[in-house]
């Protein structure tokens, strides 16, 4: 149903007011106007109509010397948790529009709805009531770039069933806008598992003001022609000869975006007589180059041959801890280039939704785990997903900081947050560790990398000293990795080569990369991680699902430490290792010596 709630109406209005006013306005409505005191009600065909109404009408048309207030009928029972947020700037950064969302509460979705507006419109959806009233008591009418929010409640289908409502949600001003277009893209949302990522792409820097357009003209063309959020990085990489681009949209839109800024760019070089090739040149996390390549380079053979184009990867070597993205180089027609946008991101968003698909089975593992905050893709400017201790400082264009630091591309807050809880019980800065990690036999060379640039760069970027051992015969089906650092520089190094076995091709594409890692105990407070009655390892198996085990009958070693065998997916692997840390870490603040009643502190030493 899309009827339409009319305000501040005049009790001179009548029926036959309303009539010519639609009529003028050429809304069509497909049943009569019920004028009350002070408002009316009508119902339109379809939602394309209603929204149509409220675009043109609302705040904007005056009958009887009030201006109408339009929005969508809504039943109390349904303003629970849902609110429409209507005139926002239109070239507003969508990370912004985010952090002011979280102010009031958790945001559980946002997404952008398509309109003929120049401003954007965004649905969004709070943890709770009572954050739901709170973001529309103050985001209503406040003022963002000289732009008024407007800000209602639109039906929250999901709301239970009873009368009662917000209890601040009476109408007043813009309360009660409709439900959610359908098929909504959710442009510059949170990622969701279901939602498509965004196109990014390197422009050479001397046609981006073509772009823009005069005074923005152009790109607001482009975004509104396609239902697009577009930015472009203008300020990043200063005086660098390319920058790049972030389109948020349906894969449709990013395709269409993409074509019309090839378009232009042609067009530019004609009209400045730029003799030199101008290729499509597309931004895809390394975490995803394996899968679009193929086994042998197979798929992405297919897509040359089927687009009549020829694409070229840029190399490991050009990936930095800023910079987790590869660049793929087009060349082509535009028509041809443009078919092979649509492949590349074809197998992009394949590779990115299993990968989420995995993730999601696995986040109830860990409570609070936010697969939203794991800065999987930036957000159109750098400093999306920061890294445990690095934030890529101002032109890191790739905006997300980690060398594809998990097996799902990012590192995110929470996992940060849980690493560095493990060492701040400890004094001073966390001790080095030591995890001897086993991978496939035959995955040693991609691990090492041609003439070692591989693992160089990773010990590099993680912070960590790792080393293959020898095999341990001719038939050894495993090889053991020996990694050696802190708590983040063993999440860095285990994340990425975690993710590299699944790049390459180790595990198939439904299967999970499932690794043993060895930690060693003293062998003193073995019988702590077991527990009594094999308590405690039970818990830590129930927690991580990850299998622990601390193998019976060991033999110290000559440090007097023996085996604890971890094994499982990379976050299982993780929460384990960083939980029998913990205990570790208790057992050692146990045995330190307890000063004498009445002793002084010793005094900190002087540097």
């Amino acid at each position: 149903m899309n009827k339409l709630y009319i305000g501040n109406v005049s009790a001179e209005a009548s029926e036959e007011d309303f009539e010519t006013i639609f009529e003028q306005w050429k809304i069509p409505h497909s049943g009569p106007f019920l004028v009350k005191t002070g408002y009316a009600f009508v119902d339109c065909p379809d939602e394309k109509a209603a929204m149509k109404a409220i675009d043109v009408l609302s705040g904007k048309v005056e009958l009887h010397g009030k201006v109408l207030e339009v929005e969508h009928s809504v039943p109390k029972r349904q303003r629970s948790c849902k609110l429409q947020i209507r005139n926002i700037p239109p070239h507003m950064q969508w990370e912004v529009l985010d952090s002011m969302l979280a102010q009031y509460g958790t945001v559980e979705g946002c997404e952008q709805v398509n309109t003929d507006t120049e401003t954007a419109v965004v649905n969004v959806r709070y943890a709770a009531k009572d954050q739901t009233r709170l973001a529309m008591e103050k985001l209503n009418g406040y003022m963002m770039e000289n732009y008024a929010l407007k800000v209602s409640y639109i039906p929250d289908e999901t709301a239970a069933e009873g009368p009662e409502g917000p209890s601040a949600g009476g109408r007043r001003g813009f309360n009660a806008r409709g439900p959610p277009r359908a098929g909504s893209p959710g442009l510059g949302a949170r990622p969701k598992v279901q939602s498509d990522i965004p196109l990014r792409m390197l422009v050479p820097t001397q046609f981006v003001g073509a772009i823009i357009g005069k005074e923005g003209a152009t790109i607001r063309n482009i975004t509104k022609r396609t239902h697009s959020k577009i930015d472009i990085h203008r300020k990043e990489n200063a005086g660098a000869a390319e920058k790049p681009i972030t389109i948020h949209s349906t894969p449709d839109g990013c395709s269409n975006a993409c074509r019309t800024i090839m378009e232009i760019m042609q067009k530019e070089a004609l009209d400045t007589k730029f003799t030199e090739e101008i290729p499509l040149k597309i931004l895809a996390h390394n975490n995803f180059v394996g899968r679009l390549i193929g086994k042998e380079g197979r798929n992405l053979k297919k897509i040359e041959q089927d687009t009549g184009t020829k694409i070229t990867i840029s190399p490991l070597q050009d990936l930095t801890l800023y910079n987790p993205e590869r660049t793929i180089t087009v060349k082509g027609s535009i028509e041809a280039c443009s078919r092979a946008e649509e492949e590349v991101m074809k197998k992009v968003r394949e590779s990115y939704e299993s990968d989420m698909a995995a993730m999601n089975l696995q986040s109830n593992l860990i409570p609070g785990l936010n697969l939203n905050a794991l800065g999987l893709f930036p957000s159109g400017a750098p400093g999306m997903g920061p890294s445990m201790s690095n934030v890529p400082p101002p032109g890191a264009h790739g905006g997300c900081s980690s060398f594809g630091c998990s097996p799902y591309g990012g590192e995110g807050p929470f996992w940060a947050s849980m690493l560095l809880a493990s060492s701040q019980h400890l004094a001073g800065p966390p001790e080095s560790e030591t995890v001897h990690l086993f991978i496939p036999a035959l995955a040693v060379g991609a691990i090492i990398g041609k003439q070692g640039q591989h693992i160089k760069q990773l010990s590099h970027f993680a912070g960590a000293s790792i080393k293959i051992a020898p095999a341990e015969g001719m038939d050894a089906k495993q090889r053991m990795v020996i990694i050696v650092g802190p708590p983040e520089a063993q999440f860095k190094a285990q994340c990425r080569i975690f993710s590299k076995l699944k790049e390459e091709n180790f595990f198939g594409p439904k299967e999970e990369v499932k690794l043993e890692a060895h930690i060693k105990v003293p062998s003193f407070a073995a019988g702590r991680v077991i527990g009594k009655g094999g308590k405690t390892v039970n818990e830590l198996q129930n927690l991580t699902c990850a299998e622990v085990v601390v193998p019976r009958d060991q033999t110290p070693d000559e440090n007097d430490q023996v085996i604890v065998k971890i094994s499982g997916h990379f976050f299982a692997c993780q929460l384990a290792q960083r939980k029998i840390q913990e205990i570790l870490a208790q057992v050692r603040r146990q045995q330190q010596p307890k000063p004498a009643p009445g002793a002084q502190p010793p005094l900190p030493r002087r540097k």
